[in-house]
């Protein structure tokens, strides 16, 4: 089952699930362009706080910050308590935090998980 569209005709290059290959074509228009190809993902400025906490994330650590990590900074900035914040990650991501969330972010996918 997919949950993509057909890509658009973006001016930068992706691997055949759709992740940037260079992190550094990324710009919130691009973002913004990539979750047109979501369906269900309505791509709101709530989003952004996220994705830039996720590049911040990688670019500090060389690591994509997992689930728990995410809600972390979101139980620290917005106030959620954990619950909370798991649950707007999943109204954020429907598809899945760490596939659509990494991938809106810009970065490549972590190849010690699965998506499927």
């Amino acid at each position: 089952m997919s949950y993509m569209r057909t890509p658009l005709d973006l001016p930068f290059e992706r691997c055949t699930d759709g992740y940037l290959q260079n992190r550094d074509d990324w710009n919130e228009d691009v973002a913004r362009q990539m979750a047109s190809e979501w369906k269900g993902l309505q791509f709101t400025d709530e989003h952004l706080p996220v994705l830039y906490f996720i590049r911040d994330y990688h670019e500090k650590h060389q690591t994509t910050p997992d689930v728990r990590e995410a809600a972390e900074f979101l139980m620290e900035t917005m106030g959620m308590d954990k619950k909370a914040a798991k649950k707007h990650l999943f109204k954020l991501f429907p598809n899945g935090y760490m596939q659509q969330g990494i991938q809106l972010a810009g970065m490549r996918r972590p190849t010690a998980w699965c998506v499927g």
